[in-house]
């Protein structure tokens, strides 16, 4: 019979050789990744803060879900080469070399700027509500016509170059609470409005993934309340300065947006 001390004692070394056994399963398997982050502004992490030196104008910040991800994992190689203001084009010119036939994890995010996101936020903050929804609806027209092609040439290079590569691409949240607590700003037509173009450039994002084989990261539901208005601390930068920080992540929306669900895509 063995004594409670006893057993005490053997459960609490099987417990230490089951997590050393854990730690380290989980240790070799970080080190058989290859990981290669590529995107636009939020997948470098414009709006996080603590920029890296090196990245100049594209601005990725050591906030970012990707460069998170890399601290909390050691892949055995890790490329961060997103970069602001990408658009499909760039990806396929200047990013694309990144990958390899031994990258194992591919992030990206891009669709955004070649839909006009950024001007299309600038009409509807400085225009007036008909402005905002005319450029919202040629934003939208853009991602369900053009932008599907588009993204078809950049997820058939990531296969070409990466086959055996796990690939998560991306969403957008929504910007706004509708009904939020928001008292100045623009109003709720153009705040739905800039929502709905979120939705639709998910969807096509979701669709084109998916014909892919690729994972699809959708970051709408996590952020609900942290939006620009919502009850919670908002994980995204209203109007500010430097200009191209508005209405990207903050570093909260980084953790505890985009990391978790990358992670679990």
């Amino acid at each position: 019979m063995i004594r409670p001390a006893r057993a005490l004692s053997i459960a609490a070394v099987a417990a230490g050789l089951t997590m050393t056994t854990l730690f380290a399963a989980s240790s070799a398997n970080a080190a058989g990744v290859n990981y290669v982050a590529l995107g636009d502004s939020y997948s470098s992490g414009v709006g996080a803060g603590s920029y890296l030196s090196d990245s100049g104008s594209c601005k990725r910040s050591t906030n970012a879900y990707a460069y998170l991800w890399k601290n909390a994992h050691a892949p055995s190689s890790f490329k961060f080469v997103a970069c602001s203001g990408a658009k499909t084009g760039d990806i396929l010119n200047s990013q694309i070399s990144a990958l390899d036939a031994g990258t194992t994890l591919v992030s990206i995010s891009v669709g955004g700027n070649d839909a006009g996101f950024a001007d299309t936020m600038q009409t509807c903050v400085l225009g007036s509500e008909s402005d905002c929804v005319n450029a919202v609806n040629t934003a939208k027209n853009y991602a369900t016509t053009a932008l599907p092609g588009q993204l078809d040439k950049v997820y058939s290079a990531i296969k070409s170059k990466s086959p055996n590569a796990h690939v998560v691409v991306m969403g957008y949240p929504h910007i706004y609470k509708i009904g939020g607590s928001c008292i100045f700003g623009i109003g709720d037509t153009a705040r739905a409005a800039i929502n709905s173009a979120a939705d639709t450039l998910d969807g096509v994002l979701a669709k084109r993934a998916a014909n892919a084989g690729f994972a699809f990261g959708d970051v709408r539901n996590v952020f609900t309340e942290h939006e620009i208005c919502g009850s919670l601390t908002t994980w995204l930068n209203s109007a500010t300065l430097p200009v191209d920080e508005s209405y990207h992540p903050k570093a909260a929306g980084q953790s505890g947006g985009y990391l978790p669900v990358f992670s679990a895509s």
